[in-house]
């Protein structure tokens, strides 16, 4: 149930974290939970939103964690879980932008070009929602947009596309840098949603990125990126 509210003990596990340091965070201040007759709760779908905005500052080894602790049965045994999301049909390197406003309509064009959208102007309103709230865009020069909550009647399956815009447009980077690279997600399930972006802060080093600032073909990208996801699931084994 995405919007349950979650104990101290329930939180922990959820996000694959120790319950001691837990109730340390929170007594700091430093987590997305209340205190009700001196306990603390936690509710589900503002637990999503703060990983979601916490993910790009935390250390490859947190990220391995909520890989972890996200895992369900049925996606336990997929191993390139972001690329698996993705085909040539969404990449478009050319991607013809230069506001926030007309960057997101043609990011859910492109998730059109998929054969996968079901709901171009919900995905369109859930997409600018998100964004005007604080922006995915990341100090590297790349941007994650995705809904707020998980929306399974948006698409037929889960789905990543990814767009370059060469020159770079204004998109709210905390360095106030350009943003040129984007990945928009949109899955069925904010337990999937998270591994997947936990993942993807993983892959998204500084060799990876060059190479997609610099290939010429969307098959060079993915092939790009499922190399890049094999090389994250190959530390994750070691």
């Amino acid at each position: 149930m995405p919007y349950q509210n979650m104990s101290l003990e329930q939180f922990a596990i959820h996000v694959g974290m120790d319950a001691r340091q837990v109730r340390k965070l929170a007594d700091r201040g430093h987590l997305p939970g209340q205190k009700v007759a001196g306990d603390w709760r936690f509710n589900r779908a503002k637990v999503t939103e703060w990983l979601q905005q916490e993910m790009p500052n935390l250390s490859e080894a947190r990220l391995v964690e909520i890989e972890h602790a996200m895992r369900t049965g049925e996606d336990e045994e997929r191993t390139l879980i972001v690329t698996d999301l993705m085909g040539p049909d969404g990449i478009d390197l050319q991607l013809p932008a230069r506001t926030r406003n007309s960057l997101l309509r043609e990011l859910i064009r492109l998730v059109g070009r998929t054969g996968l959208l079901w709901d171009e102007q919900g995905l369109f309103r859930a997409v600018g929602k998100r964004e005007s709230m604080c922006s995915t865009a990341l100090p590297n020069g790349v941007a994650v947009p995705h809904p707020r909550q998980p929306m399974p009647y948006a698409t037929a399956d889960p789905v990543i596309c990814l767009a370059r815009v060469p020159a770079g447009i204004g998109f709210g980077s905390p360095d106030r840098g350009l943003t040129d690279l984007f990945f928009l997600l949109c899955t069925h399930d904010d337990r999937y949603h998270l591994r997947v972006l936990a993942r993807l802060m993983r892959m998204l080093d500084e060799q990876t990125l060059d190479a997609l600032r610099s290939v010429e073909s969307p098959g060079d990208a993915l092939e790009t990126l499922i190399q890049a996801e094999r090389d994250v699931v190959a530390r994750l084994k070691k």
